[in-house]
């Protein structure tokens, strides 16, 4: 499940009293990383920040088509390439991470640049989405039994001691309420009135000019079986059996990309290698559909055929603003 925590940040154009960030998103190779380099060639104040759930793991090369060493340096590309596989990093994780980079980007006359295809990064960031893992359900689950056994009224003196500012709008027998509230601090160890307050102080200085990359079905389809061709070539397989071999397999196999997940099978004595090629290629077109009816469904977001429509799109929007005084 998903908890809104916060609804403050905006999309759209900039009312002058905001400062406006360019976001590109789009389906899996639909080009947004070629059109992010193309656009921090011409406009080298540009920081990229990626949104992209799966390039943000370490060893996972190949197969995420994550950008080589020297492009990231090149292309001063952030929030790339520092996860171990297994490790825990949600979209709150994200939105953090991104906002205190963008405070620096403007601190420093640099414009920041969201890019990626993970639409519930995006989301959490510009609507303020904050996400609760399937692996905590456990602790709705104990705070459920608690009210149970020792009663809602303990909770809520829980929560006062927690987050007096949030008991105070909460009645004592709201139970989902303070539930929430709890588990909240549990996962985040803040209390909703300091994300909210956070929130306020830099997330609410931003407004998001949002822009989504999509190419017509056959031709991103192709595209999508051609570059898992091209990983194949060069040298998927042997990334995933230096994973398998460095002893990071269950690890990976936690994550579920998309490419390792089928490669694994592959070398399990599971799947053929043919047969695992052609379900990496099933499974990143069904990806891609999923991405698709993400996107539409966020607001405020404006859909391009082409990199010539989004570098004239570029052009005439002012983005950034004044410096974020430290």
């Amino acid at each position: 499940m998903y908890l809104r925590f916060l609804a403050m940040n905006s999309t759209g154009n900039s009312d002058g009293n905001k400062r406006l960030i360019p976001v590109l998103v789009g389906p899996t190779a639909s080009g947004k990383t070629a059109m992010s380099f193309l656009l921090k060639e011409k406009y080298p104040e540009i920081v990229i920040i990626s949104a992209d759930s799966r390039q943000i793991y370490k060893y996972l090369n190949i197969g995420t088509d994550k950008p080589t060493p020297e492009e990231i340096e090149k292309n001063d590309i952030r929030l790339v390439d520092f996860v171990e596989p297994g490790e825990r990093y949600t979209a709150f994780d994200f939105v953090e991470d991104a906002l205190e980079i963008i405070k620096a980007c403007f601190g420093t006359g640099k414009i920041p640049f969201i890019c990626g295809g993970t639409g519930l990064y995006v989301k959490s960031l510009v609507e303020g989405i904050a996400e609760i893992p399937d692996d905590d359900l456990k602790i709705r689950e104990r705070l459920e039994e608690e009210a149970i056994t020792i009663g809602p009224q303990a909770l809520f003196e829980r929560l006062e001691k927690i987050d007096p500012l949030e008991a105070a709008k909460t009645h004592p027998h709201n139970i989902k309420k303070i539930i929430r509230a709890l588990e909240i601090y549990e996962i985040t160890g803040k209390s909703k009135s300091e994300i909210m307050a956070s929130a306020n102080s830099v997330g609410g200085n931003f407004a998001y000019d949002l822009m989504c990359l999509v190419l017509p079905r056959e031709e991103l389809y192709d595209r999508i079986n051609k570059r898992v061709d091209k990983m194949m070539e060069m040298g998927l397989p042997a990334e995933v059996k230096g994973i398998i071999k460095n002893g990071k397999k269950e690890a990976v196999e936690r994550v579920n990309v998309i490419g390792y997940s089928e490669l694994i099978r592959h070398f399990d004595g599971e799947l053929g290698l043919s047969e695992a090629i052609n379900l990496i290629k099933q499974n990143s077109r069904r990806f891609a559909k999923r991405q698709l009816t993400w996107f539409r469904g966020m607001k405020n977001i404006v859909f391009f055929k082409n990199s010539e429509e989004i570098l004239r799109h570029f052009e005439t929007v002012k983005y950034g603003g004044p410096p974020i005084l430290p």
